[in-house]
């Protein structure tokens, strides 16, 4: 784990915040944000996204992005632009430049420069032959002068407004891009397949985790199984006692869960199975079809 991924972590848990509830506030898959706490950047869609990320990650738990990209700079993937992933969050400033802005304002230095240069011209002319010159001559002359500082200030003034547009459609451009990750992504899906005697068969997809919980209602003799008859629990849960038991399967393709009577709820990664009515033993095998 990472320096910057455990001061992630450590304040996620401060908040006692699930990853599933922090990518419920930040809209980030959990295999993208276990990544960043673990340091793995190899799995994020690009070192854009990576910055954006853990920006949206740490506003999410209270932390500021920027004084978190300043202390581990080292450890942080750069991108061209460094600007712009400030701009996915939508309560901050929208006055980041593009590329294409920024070369106009390397240029700018040289344009004032020249400017000054041809004031400072001005006023030598001006205190050496102002005595010689009319009154009317040396009224046009400041007129001229104050001319090109007014069209100095214009030209730099639409150069701004053009930055500014640039900025908000790269913005937009981001937040499309993002929307689209999320609606590509699918949502976890429990299917009921048939039921043979007292067993019943469920199918899980879409899924990065396979986590089973038991809550009981009553008190109930309850045996959790893999695929290979390994028990990983076996006992009683009761109500108002140990009341639940949860084991997570995520390394395996399938539990058996052994139940003795009707008096508990079963949970898949915080989902609930609609179980039959029956206080008698009811047996049920859960398929775990990993994503490929």
């Amino acid at each position: 784990m990472s320096e910057l991924g455990n001061r992630l972590k450590e304040a996620r848990e401060a908040k006692g915040l699930t990853l599933e509830e922090l990518q419920e506030i930040t809209k980030i898959q959990v295999r993208y944000l276990v990544g960043i706490e673990e340091g793995n950047y190899s799995m994020m869609p690009g070192k854009f996204y990576t910055r954006a990320f853990i920006k949206q990650y740490a506003e999410a738990v209270d932390l500021v992005p920027e004084e978190l990209f300043e202390e581990y700079k080292d450890e942080v993937p750069t991108t061209v632009n460094d600007e712009l992933p400030q701009n996915l969050s939508r309560v901050n400033s929208r006055r980041s430049l593009d590329g294409g802005s920024s070369k106009v304002f390397d240029i700018l230095p040289t344009i004032l420069i020249a400017i000054l240069v041809l004031a400072v011209v001005f006023l030598v002319w001006y205190f050496v032959f102002a005595k010689d010159s009319n009154p009317e001559k040396q009224s046009n002359n400041t007129g001229e002068q104050n001319s090109v500082y007014m069209r100095s200030d214009a030209l730099e003034e639409k150069e701004k407004e053009k930055a500014n547009e640039d900025a908000n459609k790269d913005e937009e451009k981001v937040i499309e891009e993002e929307e689209k990750v999320e609606e590509e992504t699918p949502k976890q899906e429990i299917t009921k397949q048939d039921t043979v005697g007292r067993t019943t068969t469920y199918e899980v997809k879409n899924a990065e985790k396979f986590v089973v919980k038991l809550v009981a209602t009553g008190k109930v003799w309850v045996d959790i199984q893999n695929g290979k008859n390994y028990s990983f629990f076996q006992g009683i849960i009761e109500k108002g006692g140990s009341e639940s038991k949860e084991v997570d399967l995520s390394k395996e393709t399938e539990a058996h869960i052994i139940i003795g009577n009707s008096q508990v709820d079963v949970f898949v990664n915080d989902e609930k199975l609609e179980l039959g009515d029956s206080s008698s033993r009811q047996d049920l095998v859960i398929k775990y079809l990993k994503e490929e």
